[in-house]
């Protein structure tokens, strides 16, 4: 269920070796993506964010960013551990766009 073959609609590889593959992620507002995973550990590079829920597979609300105390602004950069399978829905007003730079096992 890797996010290239699952969620093509909304990941655009950019760059791909054998250490790192380089994603655009962008989720409009009302989209829902795919299930899908990352399977390796990313920096996350906010470029536009947008309040968002993300299920797992089964439908179970993992995040809900209208409950955040702080979002990340525009610039910001994240870490993130590999997700498992799950999906995301833009709740928001505003494209979800993010550049993540997944970084590959050596």
């Amino acid at each position: 269920h890797d996010a290239m073959k699952a969620a093509t609609e909304h990941h655009k590889r950019i760059l791909e070796n054998e250490w790192v593959r380089v994603l655009e992620t962008r989720i409009r507002p009302g989209e829902r993506t795919e299930i899908h995973s990352h399977p390796w550990p990313a920096v996350q590079y906010v470029l536009s964010f947008s309040d968002f829920i993300r299920f797992d597979a089964e439908g179970k609300v993992l995040v809900d960013s209208r409950s955040m105390a702080t979002k990340p602004a525009p610039g910001a950069a994240l870490w993130s551990p590999p997700v498992p399978r799950h999906y995301i829905q833009n709740v928001g007003r505003t494209d979800l766009l993010v550049i993540a730079v997944e970084i590959k096992p050596r």
